[in-house]
């Protein structure tokens, strides 16, 4: 009887606390969005490239694109953005929210093979009340390394295919208060850990200077917190076409949601690159270690297309030296220039 009587307490017990347990803020886990990617090559033409492997970040959109890498190298990529403030609102709905200046990306490639490391999620906010009663404290990091891998067939040369495996890392501390006289009452509290796993799988058929492609992201996926229940990420496809005529490559793409409400967005865009030099003799697709160019993107991408407030707007460009190269982009919204967001890479190849 005793041992009946000391269970139901501890079952009372672990029901309370299990019901003061504060709520996670984070309502979302969609990490994959266009406006993520992290190579400003594929951001300066339409923020969609899923057909050309002359990107070191190529792994990052389609890990199939890696079975055409042919040089080792590695590369680094920033974000910089003019300082904007954000809600507490709208950090714990865009769980992929970024400093405004960070460092975002970096990649070694070695032939068919890639790794890299890449901080998904970066948010650091303290928000006081306007009336000063009341506080809150979110501070939220999620990493994420990633090895991806390339593979052709002799017997199937036209088709290429690729997988990347995720390994997810992060910490969440959450504080809310009010204030009661002269002291201040804890209302919420969370200082919990999250690790995971996740995959992306990629494939390309060539048929001539036409490439069609085609990448599902977190296709399989997992993250743990300590105390909270698990979650998957969200599942994202993009397929899109690559057209090669002369110095000009041409892409268009569509990006969704694996969901009943898909949102997709189109994505078009446009490169036109030049030789440099003497010793410019190359093809792009050996990325030979001589290359001398220059190259100039445009873009544009959007859900509707309708108005021009609705249209991202996108440019970039880079140069290439033999064995180094630097690139950047911008993205904007209706032209609004001083909203624009940039992105910085420098890569060096041996």
């Amino acid at each position: 009887m005793p041992n009946k009587i000391v269970l139901t307490l501890l079952s009372l017990f672990c029901g309370l606390l299990m019901a003061q347990q504060t709520p996670l803020p984070i309502t979302s886990y969609d990490y994959a969005i266009p406006e993520n990617n992290i190579s400003p090559i594929t951001m300066g033409s339409g923020a969609i490239n899923l057909a050309n492997s002359d990107d070191p970040f190529a792994a990052y959109a389609n890990p199939a694109l890696m079975a055409d890498n042919e040089l080792a190298s590695f590369s680094v990529s920033f974000r910089l953005k003019n300082p904007d403030d954000i809600a507490f609102w709208e950090a714990v709905n865009i769980s992929n929210a970024l400093k405004s200046k960070q460092f975002k990306f970096f990649v070694v490639n070695t032939k068919t093979a890639s790794f890299s490391y890449q901080p998904v999620a970066s948010v650091h906010i303290s928000e006081l009340s306007a009336d000063g009663n009341s506080s809150k404290y979110y501070d939220y990091q999620l990493d994420k390394v990633q090895m991806s891998m390339g593979f052709r067939d002799k017997k199937y040369e036209k088709l290429a295919a690729g997988l990347s495996l995720k390994y997810l890392s992060g910490r969440l501390v959450y504080l809310t208060e009010h204030k009661f006289g002269n002291q201040l009452i804890r209302d919420g509290f969370i200082d919990d850990k999250i690790k995971g796993f996740s995959t992306d799988l990629g494939i390309t058929y060539t048929m001539g200077n036409i490439v069609y492609s085609g990448t599902f992201y977190d296709v399989l996926s997992r993250l743990w917190w300590e105390n909270y229940d698990p979650v998957s990420v969200q599942r994202r496809t993009a397929l899109g076409v690559g057209w090669k005529s002369g110095n000009s490559t041409y892409n268009a793409g569509v990006h969704s949601k694996v969901a009943k409400t898909s949102d997709p967005t189109y994505h078009f865009g446009y490169d036109y690159q030049w030789k440099v030099g003497s010793n410019s003799n190359f093809t792009t697709a050996n990325q030979s270690p001589n290359r001398q160019t220059m190259d100039i993107r445009l873009g544009l991408y959007s859900r509707d297309f309708y108005g021009v407030d609705n249209i991202n707007y996108t440019f970039g460009g880079g140069y290439y030296y033999k064995t180094i190269r630097f690139d950047f982009s911008l993205n904007n919204a209706g032209f609004k220039l001083a909203d624009s967001e940039y992105l910085f890479s420098l890569s060096l190849g041996i």
